[in-house]
């Protein structure tokens, strides 16, 4: 076993066959960032995903924390859009820089090893990452560049790579509270690592044992979290519990299923397979990169009994584990087939990079797949292609101007804009003209809370203030005498080359009275 703390080893040895040059890899980072901007500025055809819509609409309110995540998300899509504009490049823009950050950690990680470089923009999940504005880019990017300023300050006895991994963490907290699980991982190293001391012979080693400034800087992040949710009745606390199937009944056996059908799909199937070897064949021979991996992969899949996994879920794990993977991959290459093995997995992962980059080169060929669109499933070809759900917002936003507009002809005044979901408001926001102020009638129907129950005045919290107003409401109908008068005003489909992705109901509802009382336990 190794000493405590040891250094990550340099086992990532470079294929005989080839020889990187020093600068190539950064060159092919350097390409990279330049090809998502070029990609995002000029060739992308999707329009802003729901989540990138509504954390934009968080950044029109500055907080220091939201309903469902940290502020970090909308920090830097305000501050991206201050500099350039409002548009989808500048929402976008940080999750590009990300993204190439994250690539440079993971590359100094694995010991600067040009193949995790050029593997990595093979698989579809990394190439999402970054150029998609959620929160997982910075998260991601915070975890890789913490894990980078530990290996330094466990291998060079300095104190301020500690400084920086523990203000790394802490604004990564501020992106995802799951950031809380790296200094975990850290303890479990030191725990197991160094039977609870690290001696003499240790630290000459190579072996620092953590400050304890570490661990306090890297939770200051919680700080503005538990603030905030103190002063909103813990409505996050109550979101993350929900969300992690508190509300739900446990899946059982099916959870880890799903959670490893998930991670083979994130990892193209080879990379999951390498990893688990990698972990296996170090088990007795660990380093840093197998605890903030390992761990983090095993507790998800033990969680997963107890909730719904999700494929992002483990994510950070496959910062320091893609390395792991990459170098047993290269260790393994004489195995028979594993070349060919490598290249076939290489080209799909390519191709579906493509596919998904231009959804219109094999949305075609998807629709036929598919079963016809019927009334009661207008768009099949969701089932097979994510992708259909970032298509269709900018009509959307079109026909609600019309509307708009005939309305104000109409009756002389400007309607106020809701819809039915939390994923609707934001993407009419962003898309409408003007770039309104919206709200959502969710919580007081089929959907859970969001953050629109948070800003006051709102419709369902505050019916008074909202007497008598005309809405223009995208959405299904609503429960009776919620307004005096109702009208289907159009029904709308958004195709791309003949196939349906989208269909939308816009109603104009004057006359408002309230909500009736839900029935049922709310749902966070």
């Amino acid at each position: 076993m190794f000493a405590p703390f040891q250094s990550v080893r340099p086992a990532l040895g470079r294929p005989r066959h080839f020889e990187w040059k020093p600068w190539l890899p950064w060159l092919l980072i350097g390409g990279f960032t330049l090809a998502n901007l070029l990609y995002i500025a000029f060739a992308c055809p999707y329009d802003l995903a729901p989540d990138e819509a509504h954390y934009w609409e968080w950044s029109r309110h500055l907080d220091y924390c939201y309903y469902s995540k940290g502020p970090m998300v909308a920090w830097l899509i305000r501050a991206s859009c201050e500099l350039f504009g409002t548009s989808a490049y500048a929402v976008r823009l940080p999750a590009v820089l990300c993204g190439s950050a994250l690539l440079a950690g993971m590359y100094l990680l694995s010991n600067r090893n040009a193949w995790v470089v050029a593997g990595a923009m093979c698989v579809p999940a990394f190439s999402a990452v970054s150029v998609l504005m959620t929160i997982d880019p910075p998260f991601l990017a915070c975890w890789g560049w913490a894990a980078v300023c530990v290996q330094r300050g466990m291998t060079g006895g300095k104190r301020w790579p500690w400084v920086a991994a523990g203000v790394l963490l802490a604004l990564g907290t501020l992106a995802k509270p799951t950031m809380v699980l790296f200094p975990v991982c850290v303890v479990l190293m030191r725990i197991f690592e160094s039977g609870g001391t690290v001696s003499p012979r240790t630290r000459s080693a190579g072996g620092h044992s953590p400050p304890a400034f570490f661990f306090v800087i890297s939770t200051l992040g919680l700080l503005p979290l538990l603030i905030w949710n103190l002063r909103h009745d813990g409505v996050g606390f109550l979101h993350t519990w929900g969300h992690a199937g508190g509300q739900d009944p446990s899946p059982g056996i099916l959870g880890p299923l799903g959670f490893l059908g998930g991670q083979i799909g994130l990892l193209l199937g080879l990379g999951l397979y390498a990893f688990a070897r990698a972990a296996w064949s170090q088990r007795h021979d660990r380093d840093l990169n197998w605890w903030l991996s390992v761990p983090l992969v095993g507790f998800f899949l033990v969680f997963s009994f107890f909730a719904k996994g999700q494929a992002n879920w483990a994510a950070a794990a496959y910062v320091t584990g893609f390395p792991m993977a990459v170098a047993w991959l290269q260790r393994n290459l004489a195995i028979r087939g594993m070349r060919t093995t490598i290249a076939i997995v290489a080209g799909i992962g390519l191709l579906m990079n493509v596919g998904m980059r231009f959804p219109n080169l094999v949305r075609p060929l998807l629709a036929q797949v598919v079963p016809s669109p019927t009334d009661l499933k207008p768009t099949p070809i969701r089932q097979l292609d994510p992708t259909a759900r970032l298509s269709g917002w900018k009509a959307l936003a079109a026909d609600v101007d019309e509307v708009r507009r005939s309305v104000r002809e109409t009756t002389g005044r400007e309607p106020l804009i809701a819809g039915m979901i939390w994923t609707i408001p934001g993407e009419l926001g962003f898309y409408c003209e003007g770039h309104p102020g919206v709200y959502c009638f969710g919580s007081s129907l089929a959907d859970r809370a969001s953050q629109y129950d948070l800003w006051r005045p709102n419709p369902v919290f505050d019916a008074q203030a909202f007497h008598d107003e005309t809405f223009v409401y995208v959405g299904a109908a609503l429960p009776e005498g919620t307004f005096d008068r109702t009208e289907l005003l159009k029904v709308g489909t958004y195709r791309e080359h003949g196939v349906p992705l989208q269909t939308w109901e816009i109603r104009v509802c004057t006359g408002f009275r309230g909500f009736p009382e839900r029935s049922g336990p709310k749902r966070y």
